[in-house]
């Protein structure tokens, strides 16, 4: 009896213990169950809807780009796009949609490869895009066989498009796929297919033209295929940018420069306005958005002729004689010679054992001022250069826009080069010759200069003297508001007006005189002449045996041996308005290939009035006596 009453004791201790630890289990699941339904419910709901709605950024519309008279230079077009969203999706999974999908469309090879590289660096969320610009039968194709394609969609967004394509590559620029060092802490760096500006106005004034992003949520299905679309906020659209270029002003520059290796800039001489730049060879911005090959980026990069360079603001020449006018006034400012000072040339100039010839062999005889510009003298120029010293030539050169960068709105403008007795000191590690000023005076030697600076120092030079700075944006417009870009007040550079006028006459006199450099090349409508400067620059030492025997001409000689030409020029000689600066890369002689094309230019810029649309600006004063 004693046994029996001690089991039934120690079965109710075990039933007890299994009881209280069924209660605690219970308990335990309940407290779960509380907290997983009650206090977490907002978290998992959130999860939930996760994982059948999906949020998109929206990538905006990139702004316009249009000329001074409203038409368009640079839009915006529909881009059909096939995107892989991996967000879920495991990798055989995408190697085997790849695989499907190449046979449906035709991908770039290593594509796979690509896409897992990808995987790898982009947040998940982030589509990859395969392919774009796909037409009608490849959309077609893909969205009947999206069910057999997971994470694979199509993408209906927007590619930039140059409708005058290499017309105004140059100025434009054009919009490139980011790459990976380019992506910074936007969003929109990431979204499929998203271009950014990577030259010219492209890239001078990419976050003005970028805009800011919208949001799009969507409801998808188990396989990632989009159902509908539950709500969506646009983004802001990018900015409207008016440039100064006259379109068609452009067009007919380019087509007047084809065939030749150069550059030309068309200026509104009082206000800075940059009416037409062109460079040449140019080449099709579009190319860049619909894919470039490997083959046409290698000709690209590899041509001689350089045609990605915008020569206009990164070609760096010596400006031969059309610098002539900047001894010329820095020799009257200093008194150094007066308009009446008169020297003698033989045909060449000796200093020490060294002999400096003019271009004319014989000589032009007893030469003043206004002849030594409208003949172009050598031997005239060498002798003041050598009264005046580099350093004096250098700081009026500077007043005229050399030596520096002129701030226009582009990226890659080069500075060009004006040299001095320290310059030389610290970069050659060697002191000044006076034989290298001589060579100086005739804008050859070290001097550079960019065909920007050629037009400026001529603007400079018949709008009175004022330091006019170049510009290509009229105005920004945003939905809300256009804002004009207003001009400073331009201050005098502080020459004499008669000393300019002294000079300008004579440029009138090398086109309109009778024995003119570019006499052949002169306007004769009355009321549209044009005064300007040839200029033919040596890209080779001429040795003393090549002088003795005679010259070959440039024609004889190979293209990359053959002098520049170049011609600045304004127009109408009795209220100049536009300039030109034309520079042809190893053209020859300057009144034979520049300078009837500068005639051209400035004849056409006339009748079409290109200016007509800008203001005139506020100058801060007049020189030291009226013309």
């Amino acid at each position: 009896m004693h046994r029996d009453t001690d089991r039934h004791k120690l079965f109710s201790r075990r039933a007890a213990v299994l009881g209280g630890g069924k209660l605690l289990l219970m308990s335990a699941l309940v407290g779960r169950m509380y907290y997983l339904q009650v206090v977490e419910s907002e978290r998992y709901k959130t999860l939930a809807d996760d994982n059948r709605i999906n949020y998109r950024l929206l990538a905006p519309p990139r702004g316009h780009i249009i000329d001074r008279f409203g038409r368009s230079m640079a839009i915006n077009q529909k881009n059909h796009q096939v995107v892989l969203s991996f967000e879920g999706v495991k990798a055989t999974d995408i190697r085997a949609t790849l695989e499907a999908l190449t046979a449906m469309i035709p991908l770039s090879d290593g594509a796979t490869h690509r896409v897992l590289r990808e995987m790898r660096r982009r947040r998940s969320f982030v589509p990859i895009t395969l392919k774009e610009n796909l037409n009608w039968e490849e959309v077609a194709r893909i969205e009947v066989n999206a069910p057999d394609l997971p994470g694979v969609a199509i993408d209906v967004g927007q590619t930039r498009f140059y409708p005058h394509g290499p017309d105004v590559a140059h100025v434009l620029g054009y919009v490139a796929a980011v790459s990976g060092k380019e992506i910074d802490d936007d969003p929109l760096l990431e979204l499929p297919g998203f271009r950014i500006g990577k030259s010219g106005i492209e890239k001078a004034h990419d976050l003005t033209l970028r805009g800011a992003g919208g949001a799009s949520q969507v409801e998808v299905d188990a396989i990632g295929r989009v159902m509908r679309e539950l709500e969506r906020r646009e983004g802001q659209a990018g900015a409207e940018i008016s440039l100064t270029i006259d379109l068609e002003l452009q067009k007919m520059v380019t087509r007047r420069l084809k065939n030749h290796s150069g550059a030309v800039v068309v200026m509104d001489a009082h206000n800075g306005d940059v009416l037409s730049m062109v460079s040449s060879p140019s080449f099709d911005p579009n190319a860049f958005n619909t894919g470039l090959s490997v083959q046409n980026w290698q000709e690209l990069v590899s041509n001689p002729r350089a045609p990605l360079t915008n020569k206009a603001i990164a070609g760096q020449y010596p400006p031969g004689s059309t610098f002539k006018m900047v001894v010329a006034l820095a020799a009257l400012e200093l008194g150094v010679v007066t308009t009446a000072s008169q020297f003698f040339c033989s045909g060449s100039v000796k200093l020490g054992d060294a002999e400096f010839h003019c271009w004319k062999k014989h000589g032009h005889g007893t030469v003043d001022l206004s002849k030594g510009i409208t003949q172009s003298c050598d031997v005239y120029f060498y002798e003041i250069a050598r009264r005046l010293g580099i350093d004096q030539i250098s700081a009026m050169a500077r007043k005229l826009g050399f030596g520096q960068r002129l701030g226009l709105d582009l990226p890659g403008e080069q500075s060009g080069l004006m040299p001095t007795k320290s310059w030389k000191r610290k970069a050659v590690g060697s002191s000044w010759q006076q034989g290298e000023t001589l060579i100086a005076g005739i804008g050859q030697g070290y001097v550079l200069a960019t065909p920007l600076q050629l037009a400026v120092m001529t603007a400079r030079l018949v709008n009175g003297g004022y330091a006019v700075v170049p510009h290509l944006i009229r105005s920004v417009t945003t939905l809300t508001e256009t804002s004009t870009v207003i001009q400073e007040e331009i201050s005098s550079i502080g020459i004499a007006r008669r000393h300019l006028k002294a000079v300008s006459d004579a440029m009138a006199n090398v086109v309109n005189g009778p024995t003119g450099t570019a006499r052949k090349s002169r306007i004769q409508r009355s009321g549209f002449e044009m005064g300007g400067k040839t200029g033919t620059s040596q890209v080779r030492r001429i040795s003393k045996a090549e002088r003795d025997v005679g010259v070959r001409k440039n024609k004889e000689l190979p293209w990359e041996q053959r002098d520049h030409s170049l011609f600045v020029g304004y127009a109408p000689l009795n209220a100049p308005r536009y300039v030109v600066a034309v520079v042809i890369e190893h053209g020859g002689d300057g009144s034979k290939t520049a300078a009837p094309m500068a005639r051209d230019i400035l004849y056409e810029a006339q009748v079409r009035n290109a200016a007509r649309p800008g203001v005139a600006p506020k100058v801060s004063g007049f020189g030291d006596e009226p013309v």
